[in-house]
């Protein structure tokens, strides 16, 4: 399966579904509609299907990988937020992960039919006990924490922002506690501030930190990637002072 390296074009086929409409007497809300009409008419639902992806979010990480190389054979790999299972697919296929040697592991609260070469935890990644069955799952320290997470969209911007922002955290924290020395982090966050603290955190533990927004991401979606890459190893926690006994 070769991935593509740009953005999916509208011809032949797909461009006759581009032509897909939604009637307005459908019994369908407005901005419901919409996003359907958007949802049939988008190149990459078309090529997903085609290429047996199971959700357009695949590009987003192959678009990522094609131009800054996270994933390579042999390595092991964590998805955060993992449902429907279309970054795991990916991850399989540049890692070289197989029913024989998984080296991929996946965590959602929501069920997902089983991938091969990946293993698949049905549970919230914010349970206690969460980050012990991922290591004990993948067998060894992770080379790669990817991280699609976001809080489900209530409407208010500044309410999602930050529910999303408190998931990227976690998973940030969860990377930094597990990652091989060199390894890399990919969380999904908002635009919208209040992230000036991660980054800090982020740029003390890795060598790079960026942000990435990927074509396959659309254009409206205020969605950016995080990408902190050559994580610098676990530095020691500074010992307390001891208290005064006088």
């Amino acid at each position: 399966m070769k991935p593509p390296s740009k953005r999916p074009t509208t011809t032949g086929s797909g461009a006759r579904a581009l032509k897909t409409r939604i009637k307005k007497k459908s019994g369908l809300k407005n901005s419901s509609r919409r996003w359907l009409e958007r949802h049939l008419n988008d190149p990459y639902v078309h090529r997903s299907k085609m290429e047996g992806y199971r959700a357009r979010s695949a590009y987003k990480l192959i678009e990522i990988d094609d131009r800054h190389h996270i994933l390579k054979k042999g390595q092991r790999v964590i998805d955060l937020g993992a449902a429907p299972g279309g970054w795991c697919q990916v991850a399989v296929g540049r890692v070289g992960s197989s029913d024989d040697d998984k080296r991929v592991v996946g965590i959602d609260y929501l069920e997902m039919d089983q991938l091969p070469g990946v293993t698949l935890l049905q549970m919230d990644f914010l349970d206690d006990d969460a980050p012990a069955r991922l290591m004990e799952a993948l067998g060894g320290s992770p080379d790669v924490v990817l991280s699609d997470m976001a809080a489900p969209t209530t409407g208010h911007r500044r309410t999602d922002h930050i529910r999303t922002m408190h998931l990227c955290e976690v998973a940030a924290d969860f990377a930094i506690s597990v990652l091989k020395p060199g390894g890399h982090f990919l969380a999904k966050t908002f635009q919208g501030g209040t992230e000036n603290d991660l980054l800090d955190r982020l740029k003390k533990n890795f060598k790079s930190v960026h942000h990435v927004k990927p074509p396959a991401s659309r254009d409206e979606s205020v969605e950016l990637y995080l990408l902190a890459r050559d994580f610098k190893g676990r530095a020691a926690e500074p010992a307390e002072a001891p208290e005064d006994q006088s």
